[in-house]
């Protein structure tokens, strides 16, 4: 009950808020997770205003919009965001939004839905963790710029260019991850996280991906799940598992106890990042870095 009145009370606090005039004539864009954000800003370049909703280790699946958020997306002329109901909380807020004269684009949604790796266990049926498979941030970025170009056509060639630019660095990125890969036998391709944010990265690299909480963060792991994943790490020889930016390390902890409680050692390889990127300013603070950083942490620790 009372989530669904702080839900009203936002709700009105949306159409009650009136549009602040324009600073200078860019467009003014929100966006929620800060792999778009990151997106937006390398299409966007100097010639668009970009407003994240979300920071550096945020988790969207649990993420409440705030009443300084409402402000912002009330002034967006464009709302960037994942879909699939990864920003699950947020869905009640684009849908008010509709209704208001915003664009709002759901990036996931330009993907063809037979490429989607689907799940019984998620409300939106599909994984929404798409930016792992390369090509999928390819089309995304696509879909940036042509909706850049099509709000501000006078910059519209600006925009086209330097997603051609970023095309060739996410090229160069998906070649160097696979040569960082190839290292790595198939056999030892196994990657045990917090949660099944890694499948679409798995589906493209061979890699055998198990998240202990399931595709959403919302879902706790339970006794059984420790207890049945810790003797699949036995079994399998698994050198390393690996605890996620966005997502509390205690479960991961926990599976490296109940692995040792059976005699038996599994290190923890270090902390990958899932659901958001790292520190702005920082290397891993962007999509490109982010990916590389997560590839060599992955590969470096499964073959020690």
């Amino acid at each position: 009950m009372k989530k669904a009145y702080v839900l009203i009370l936002l709700i009105a606090t949306l159409f009650s808020c009136k549009d602040e005039p324009k600073k200078d004539d860019k467009l003014n864009i929100v966006t929620t997770t800060t792999m778009i954000t990151d997106l937006v800003k390398n299409i966007g370049g100097d010639k668009v205003n970009v407003q994240g909703l979300m920071g550096s280790g945020v988790d969207p699946h649990l993420y409440k919009a705030s009443e300084g958020d409402v402000s912002k997306l009330v002034n967006a002329d464009i709302i960037f965001y994942n879909g699939l109901h990864l920003e699950g909380k947020l869905v009640e807020v684009f849908e008010k939004m509709e209704k208001q004269n915003k664009t709002q684009v759901a990036l996931a949604e330009a993907i063809n839905k037979r490429g989607l790796i689907s799940s019984e266990y998620f409300s939106s049926n599909y994984d929404p963790h798409v930016w792992f498979n390369i090509e999928y941030f390819k089309i995304f970025a696509e879909k940036v710029a042509e909706t850049l170009a099509e709000k501000d056509p006078k910059n519209a060639q600006f925009y086209l260019d330097n997603e051609q630019k970023y095309q060739m660095d996410l090229d160069k990125l998906l070649s160097d991850v696979e040569d960082v890969v190839s290292a790595l036998p198939v056999d030892e391709r196994i990657l045990i996280t917090a949660h099944d944010a890694f499948n679409y990265f798995g589906k493209t690299f061979n890699f055998n991906v198990i998240g202990l909480q399931g595709l959403s963060t919302a879902t706790e792991a339970g006794v059984q799940d420790v207890q049945k994943l810790s003797a699949f790490i036995i079994e399998n020889k698994v050198k390393a598992i690996f605890i996620e930016s966005s997502v509390p390390k205690r479960t991961i902890e926990a599976l490296q106890e109940a692995v040792k409680s059976k005699g038996h050692e599994v290190k923890i390889g270090g902390t990958l990042y899932s659901d958001a990127l790292g520190d702005a300013g920082t290397r891993e603070g962007t999509y490109l870095g982010m990916y590389r950083y997560n590839i060599k942490t992955i590969v470096n620790s499964l073959l020690q």
